[in-house]
């Protein structure tokens, strides 16, 4: 059961990240442009001295973020899927980053007939990145979660 709920799983991720991806570019960027405005409020909320920013910068740091946090989840989500069906070690990593780079890519090419919105190489890369860092990071606490069952283990 646990394998369906893991595929599941990435099946709507993957499904959140094609609906984002195909709203046209208006309504991407004032979505974008609320959440920028949203986390500016907040840090001048807690730091209102240290805020200069320049929105537009931090705009297209926020934009380029989301890609790095989307693909991340889906990096995590798809190595837990393989996981969850048999697939471990580098088997898993490599699979892993195969379907979230060919997701990236494809979503990329699908935008390109959204209108205003345009497929971008820099956008695939930093999803490839994100989705590394998601698989790594899946991989570290199956790691630490081994290593804490063995110590427990041996007090025994």
């Amino acid at each position: 059961m646990f394998k369906v709920i893991s595929w599941v799983a990435v099946i709507l991720w993957m499904a959140l990240i094609f609906y984002l991806s195909h709203q046209p570019a208006g309504e991407s960027s004032e979505l974008s442009s609320g959440v920028t405005a949203l986390i500016l409020s907040i840090i001048e909320g807690i730091v209102p001295a240290a805020v200069n920013v320049d929105f537009d910068i931090f705009h297209f740091y926020i934009r380029k973020g989301a890609h790095f946090a989307a693909y991340f989840v889906l990096g995590l989500f798809v190595v837990n899927a393989l996981y969850a069906s048999g697939v471990k070690g580098l088997r898993s990593v490599l699979v892993a980053l195969l379907i979230s780079v060919l997701y990236a890519a494809s979503d990329e090419y699908h935008q390109t007939f959204i209108p205003g919105r345009s497929g971008e190489v820099s956008d695939v890369l930093i999803d490839a990145i994100g989705s590394a860092t998601g698989i790594v990071c899946y991989l570290l606490a199956v790691k630490l979660k081994h290593l804490g069952t063995v110590r427990l283990l041996r007090k025994r």
